[in-house]
C-alpha cells in the first residue's frame, strides 16, 4: 500500500523528530514568560481586572546562572551541567569543551558504557570503522591496480603484445570486503566445553541502569564566548560571572573592563579590573558589536571557524537546519591614524585579494551558504572622549554595513 501524499517511510521518523525538538527547544532566549497565578480561575478574573489598568498577568522569569571567566581561553565556563542545558536549550548559547556543540559527552559515555556492556558498538565506533575499512579498500583497490599493470609492463617487455586481462582481480566497491582475523590451523578449533563452562554474565536490567551510571563523573562544561556571556549579562541578567581567583560576583563594570583587556598580550585579572578602556578598535568591542546586532534581530549566531569565517547566522538553531548566511568581519577605521597607534593586529582590515574572496566563496557555496561581508565601523577616537568606553553605551557608535556575495555558476544560474 503505498503512503498517503507521497510521503517516504523515513518521513514519519523525521516528524517525530522535528516535534520533539519543537517542544525541547521551544523557548528562544533564557528569559521565560510566567502567568502569575497557576490558577485558571484566578488568572481570568486577574486578567480581567489588570487589564482595566494596563498591567499585565505574566513576569519574567530568568535562570541564575553562574560563570567562571577564563582569561586563558578568553571564555566563560559554565560547570554545572543543568545551567549549561539551560542556556544551550534556550538559544544555543555556547558549547560543550568536549563535544561539537550541544553538551553531550556524558549521555555519550554513558551509552558507550551500555553498548560495551551488552556487546555492541555506539555511533562514534560503527562510525570509526567504516572509515578505517573505506581507508583499508582504497589500499587494497591501489595495490591490485598497481600489480595489474607490472604484469603488463612484465608482459609487454617479453613478448611484445598489450594484455587485455591480467590475472589480478581490482576489488570494487560494490564486491570487496573486509578481511577478518580467523585462528590459523595450529591453534586447533575453540574449547568449546570449556566455554560451556565458563558462566555468563548478568545482564543489567532497564531499571538498574540509572543505579549503575549514577557514578560516572561528567567531565564536561559549556564554554561561552565572551560576547556570549556579555550578552547573558547585560540584556539577559541571568549570568552572574565569577572572578576566577576569588570565586567572587564580579560587577557589570569590572566585567566591562575584565572582557576588554583579555585581548592584551600581558594580560593579568588581578590587575586589569581597574583599568580604564582606552581603544575603540579593542576586538571584544567589534565582535560584540556584530553579534549583538544579529542577536537583536532574532537570528542564532554560533562561529563560523570550520567554514574559514568568523560567524554563521541560523535561523532558529544547529538542530533544526544547517546555516543559511556565513559572516565575515571586516573593520573599518572612521579615522585611519587610529591604527597606526592600535596594539592590536586586526584581521580583515587590509583589502583582501581576489584569490582570497574566490576561495572563501566558494568554500561557503559548496554548502549552500551565503557570504556576506560584514563591514563594522570604529569610531574615532578625536571625534569621542575616552570616558565614553567606560560603559556600553559606547556601542551606540559603531555602525554596521553588509555585503551580499555570491559565486556565479553558469550551470546552476540559467533560470
Amino acid at each position: 500500500m503505498s503512503n498517503r501524499r507521497g510521503r517516504r517511510p523515513g518521513n514519519a521518523k523525521s516528524g517525530a523528530r522535528r516535534n520533539a525538538n519543537n517542544q525541547i527547544y521551544k523557548y528562544p532566549l533564557p528569559l521565560i514568560l510566567e502567568p502569575l497565578s497557576n490558577d485558571s480561575h484566578a488568572r481570568k478574573h486577574a486578567t480581567n481586572f489588570l487589564g482595566l489598568f494596563g498591567y499585565s498577568t505574566q513576569r519574567i522569569s530568568r535562570p541564575e546562572i553562574e560563570g567562571i571567566l577564563d582569561p586563558t581561553t578568553r571564555s566563560v565556563w559554565v560547570t554545572n551541567s543543568e545551567d549549561a542545558m539551560t542556556l544551550w536549550r534556550r538559544g544555543f548559547f555556547g558549547k560543550g569543551n568536549l563535544s561539537r556543540s550541544e553538551p553531550s559527552w556524558l549521555s555519550r559515555r554513558i551509552n558507550q558504557m551500555k553498548a560495551k556492556a551488552a556487546g555492541g558498538m555506539t555511533a562514534e565506533e560503527v562510525r570509526e570503522k567504516r572509515r578505517a575499512e573505506r581507508k583499508q579498500f582504497k589500499l587494497d583497490r591501489a595495490r591490485a591496480i598497481a600489480e595489474a599493470a607490472l604484469e603488463a609492463e612484465n608482459a609487454f617487455a617479453t613478448t611484445g603484445e598489450v594484455l587485455k586481462e591480467t590475472s589480478v582481480v581490482i576489488p570494487s566497491a560494490a564486491t570487496w570486503r573486509p578481511t577478518s582475523s580467523r585462528p590459523t590451523a595450529e591453534a586447533g578449533p575453540p574449547d568449546i566445553s570449556a566455554s560451556d563452562r565458563t558462566p555468563r554474565r548478568e545482564q543489567p536490567r532497564p531499571e538498574d541502569d540509572d543505579k549503575l551510571y549514577e557514578d560516572v563523573e561528567d567531565m564536561e562544561h559549556l564554554q561561552l564566548t565572551l560576547q556570549e556571556a556579555f550578552f547573558l549579562i547585560w540584556t539577559m541578567d541571568c549570568l552572574t560571572l565569577l572572578d576566577p581567583t576569588s570565586q567572587e560576583p564580579l560587577s557589570l563594570q569590572r566585567i566591562w573592563r575584565a572582557f576588554q583587556a583579555v585581548n592584551y598580550p600581558d594580560f593579568i585579572i588581578s590587575r586589569s579590573l581597574d583599568i580604564q578602556p582606552a581603544r575603540f578598535d579593542n576586538p571584544f568591542l567589534i565582535h560584540y558589536v556584530v553579534f549583538h546586532h544579529y542577536r537583536s534581530l532574532g537570528w542564532v549566531i554560533k562561529n563560523g571557524i570550520k567554514f574559514c569565517v568568523d560567524y554563521l547566522l541560523y535561523k532558529r538553531g544547529p538542530v533544526f537546519a544547517h546555516a543559511e548566511f556565513a559572516l565575515v568581519v571586516c573593520p573599518v577605521y572612521e579615522d585611519p591614524s587610529d591604527r597606526e597607534s592600535s596594539p592590536f593586529d586586526l584581521q580583515n582590515v587590509d583589502p583582501f585579494t581576489w584569490s582570497w574572496l574566490s576561495t572563501i566563496n566558494r568554500v561557503n557555496s559548496q554548502v549552500q551558504k551565503t557570504l556576506v561581508l560584514t563591514y563594522v565601523t570604529i569610531p574615532a577616537m578625536s571625534r569621542l572622549p575616552q570616558g565614553a568606553l567606560l560603559s556600553p553605551v559606547c556601542l551606540s557608535h559603531y555602525s554596521i554595513r553588509e555585503v551580499v556575495v555570491r559565486r556565479f555558476i553558469p550551470a546552476r544560474m540559467r533560470d
